[in-house]
């Protein structure tokens, strides 16, 4: 059984103790003086960033997002017929993640060529700027063109559209 401390608070004041006290008009309330500011001289660690410094960083951070994109659906299209010789799935499945690892790759590159000035605390978003749309949107992409492209329309009632 658990063992509690007993309380030394003072009990709850109910109902009828609130009348008792002098009402807020009555009381005295005392002056107080100004608080100054003092904040010690330390400077800071990341130099303030202005709007226009913002702007440009988001706008790039942006374009980094939609290069993404784009390199993911492009990436997943291009995984079907490049990867279409290699007969064994496993193989296959192993080697497009490969590709999707080495695509990414080159956007962090990419990413660095644009410059985008970040804060030290901030520099990581080059990398995650994203990863989780590439890596959806390519599997995605991979799967649906691979199955437009294999898929048996015997077995499934739906006409392929590519012959």
């Amino acid at each position: 059984m658990a063992k509690f401390k007993k309380k030394k608070s003072q009990p709850t004041p109910g109902p009828d103790d609130s009348k008792k006290e002098k009402p807020v008009e009555d009381r005295e309330i005392p002056e107080t003086e100004p608080v100054e500011s003092k904040t010690p001289d330390i400077p800071p660690s990341e130099p303030p960033v202005n709007e226009v410094e913002k702007s440009e960083k988001d706008k790039k951070l942006n374009k980094l997002f939609w290069l993404r994109v784009g390199f993911a659906v492009i990436a997943g299209t291009a995984a079907t017929f490049i990867f279409d010789g290699i007969s064994d799935m496993e193989e296959k499945r192993w080697t497009s993640i490969g590709f999707m690892i080495i695509v990414f790759i080159v956007t962090i590159v990419i990413a660095k060529g644009m410059k985008i000035q970040l804060p030290t605390s901030d520099r990581k978003k080059i990398v995650t700027q994203g990863i989780g749309s590439y890596i959806f949107i390519y599997l995605f992409i991979w799967v649906l063109t691979n199955t437009l492209v294999h898929g048996n329309p015997a077995a499934t009632g739906i006409p392929s559209p590519i012959p």
